[in-house]
């Protein structure tokens, strides 16, 4: 029996489209799907968070996530995995990925999103591995839920990942509201020191020319400081849809080697 109200599903182009009542945030809610294989049991989850402005097909439709999976498959630099690819529960400009008064859309990603791809996708089991990434606000969604929720993921990465709550209003139309109408206000670090004896594998990188680069030297500069293991990396590139699309090959093949 399903855990929720109704659930849609249809599939175009090698892509799954499912649009669920989220208990979560009490509406209903889109995620796009990329199953590589439906044989494979126990396989591994990734979930991608979209950044500002952007929803559930940005990671497919402009950072062409499944094809970049799918080519690592087929040249066996990475085992067989499932792309979920969520909004961010459109709230304005971007929810932040966090608990607001009146929706939870972190819950909605760490609860919700994993439970209804359990329940479209058999051979996604309770040993199946989960992993999550995003980019830019997705970024700060992901590192800050993995650190977050330590035993949910094996492991977790961002890419030019904004890492304060803060830095959400140097992109959004309306940040007095935004900050008004959530309940936390906090940053990546502060969910790393807090859980740091849990904390599984993580990384993050970001492009040279990024507006977000100082705070993502700060992040691994205080990281380094307090001894806490990850990896960081710079690459080339500025906070745009070529970096993210070249890039999450890192990514992918740094959650291929945390399978066990």
């Amino acid at each position: 029996m399903s855990q929720f109200f109704t659930t849609e599903k249809a599939t175009f182009q090698d892509l799954d489209f499912i649009t669920v009542k989220s208990n979560a945030l009490r509406k209903r809610a889109d995620i796009t799907v990329y199953a590589s294989s439906n044989e494979v049991e126990h396989i591994p989850l990734v979930i991608l968070l979209h950044g500002v402005y952007g929803s559930h097909w940005a990671w497919a439709m402009k950072g062409n996530a499944h094809t970049t999976t799918q080519n690592l498959i087929e040249t066996e630099q990475i085992k067989p995995m499932i792309l979920a690819m969520p909004s961010d529960g459109l709230y304005a400009d971007g929810s932040g990925y966090v608990q607001h008064k009146t929706a939870d859309y972190e819950r909605w990603i760490i609860e919700d999103v994993i439970k209804v791809i359990k329940e479209q996708y058999p051979q996604i089991t309770d040993k199946s591995p989960i992993f999550i990434s995003g980019l830019s606000m997705g970024g700060f969604g992901a590192l800050r839920l993995g650190a977050k929720y330590p035993t949910v993921f094996s492991a977790f990465s961002g890419l030019s990942s904004i890492t304060h709550f803060n830095q959400i209003g140097e992109f959004v139309t309306d940040f007095d509201q935004l900050q008004n109408d959530t309940l936390e206000k906090d940053g990546v670090l502060e969910w790393i020191l807090k859980n740091k004896n849990l904390i599984p594998p993580f990384r993050f990188d970001c492009g040279t020319d990024d507006i977000l680069i100082e705070y993502n030297r700060q992040l691994h500069k205080e990281l380094e400081k307090y001894r806490i293991p990850h990896i960081y990396q710079e690459f080339s590139g500025g906070h745009t849809w070529e970096y993210w699309t070249e890039h999450l090959t890192e990514t992918l093949l740094f959650f291929n080697k945390h399978l066990d």
